[in-house]
């Protein structure tokens, strides 16, 4: 059995901690913070022995799980690919476009595997949803949520925004095109809400607005394509899907629409049952499965490169 390290404990990485602890994919052999105020508490509460240092962690174990601030996620990952240990990486990947691109680099030469914490590419609802998007071609997205001090160290596209863009892009199979954005700050000193308009090559165009000032939490997404819409919601785990297709057979009890020439089209409306789930537990059995199996990860280094690109990209027009 692969044994895996966690970088960080704080409010996430503790989390992690505990669906590793009971994990029967994965031995967790301890942790590693640079608090050592940090260290002694998760000792006492989670019996857990920690690391002296990032060195001897990474030394220990065959994967190493990042979960440390977005600022030290180049150094813990670069340091744990020059050891050609396997990495897990909350996102985004790293800070910077150069960080990312240095990092891509290490894994290729040190051949090991990357995966990002995009966590809701493991919602129950967007993968039972996946299934019935077949090129998009308009797409908005609503991310709000309250106000907490914990992330206001990036500005709301890195801490919130890039959640929803890594679902965009996993989805639309077109290169951007353009991109438009405006922001406000607020109480931070970085944007806290943001829109982004997104233009792709196949003409898709994406909406994205997130907000870390809002009065209640969302996190919705809905999909249009010909004869179907596609909504998500993240938060709730529910999904709606609506078809439409010719009516060969007339159906007294279903509902229809005359299009003139055009006939008619049946409208079929689908609610399916969302089997509930630990979406970082899976993404984290994902990535052991990965290893084991020499797959390609569920959320590569590649495509945390291209959402903080992306993300990037929308920063720059704020």
């Amino acid at each position: 059995m692969l044994k895996i390290g966690v970088v960080g404990a704080g409010h996430l990485g503790k989390i992690h901690l505990r669906i590793l602890q009971s994990a029967d994919f994965v031995e967790l052999i301890g942790f590693f913070d640079q608090s050592e105020k940090v260290r002694n508490n998760v000792k006492e509460q989670m019996d857990l022995i920690p690391f002296d240092s990032i060195e001897s962690l990474i030394e220990a174990c065959d994967i190493v799980d990042i979960v440390t601030p977005t600022i030290a996620h180049f150094d813990c990952a670069a340091t744990s690919m020059r050891s050609f240990k396997h990495v897990f990486i909350e996102k985004p990947i790293t800070t910077t476009i150069e960080e990312a691109k240095a990092l891509i680099s290490l894994s290729e030469e040190a051949k090991v595997k990357v995966q990002i914490g995009h966590v809701e590419r493991f919602n129950p609802a967007f993968t039972s949803s996946v299934k019935h998007l077949q090129n998009p071609m308009f797409i908005e997205t609503h991310r709000l949520a309250q106000f907490n001090p914990r992330g206001t160290d990036v500005s709301v596209v890195l801490d919130l925004m890039i959640h929803d863009l890594d679902i965009v892009l996993s989805v639309v199979d077109s290169e951007i095109k353009a991109i438009n954005a405006s922001g406000v700050s607020v109480l931070s000193d970085t944007p806290d809400i943001a829109n982004a308009r997104i233009e792709f090559d196949n003409g898709c165009v994406a909406n994205l607005t997130a907000s870390r000032i809002s009065m209640k939490n969302m996190r919705k997404s809905r999909f249009f394509q010909q004869d179907a819409y596609v909504s998500v919601d993240f938060l709730e785990k529910k999904n709606e899907v609506i078809q439409m297709h010719d009516v060969t057979e007339e159906d007294p009890f279903a509902v229809t629409i005359d299009l003139g020439e055009k006939g008619k089209k049946q409208i079929d409306i689908l609610s399916e049952e969302i089997e509930p789930n630990n979406a970082i537990e899976d993404e984290l059995r994902s990535f052991v499965n990965a290893i084991e199996n020499d797959l390609t990860p569920s959320v590569s280094i590649y495509a945390g490169y291209k959402a903080l690109h992306a993300a990037h990209e929308i920063m720059k027009k704020l």
